[in-house]
């Protein structure tokens, strides 16, 4: 296996400055996405599709609603932590001891 990292000599020093800001901000991005799914509301619209309902105001202007910012707001945190993740993996397993 080639690694693309092979030159890449950090010390414990360095791994402390990468690494703990990128545990902070994944912690933080965590609660943030524990409070923004707590307040979405759930999709039921399985059994509503039964009965015919009509487009409705509220369905027409749904980019502008809460819903639509809230779920905006969850795919940018999942994100921002996905890629904090990654660096602190990358950073974790290619340092010299």
């Amino acid at each position: 296996m080639y690694n693309l990292l092979a030159g890449w000599n950090l010390g414990w020093t360095a791994m402390s400055f990468i690494c703990i800001p990128c545990l902070i901000i994944s912690v933080l991005c965590a609660v943030f996405l524990i409070v923004v799914i707590m307040l979405q509301q759930s999709n039921s619209n399985g059994i509503g599709a039964l009965g015919g309902q009509q487009e409705t105001f509220y369905g027409k202007n749904k980019g502008k609603t809460l819903e639509s910012k809230l779920r905006k707001l969850t795919v940018i945190a999942i994100s921002v932590m996905a890629v904090f993740m990654i660096v602190f993996c990358v950073v974790v397993f290619h340092v010299d001891f």
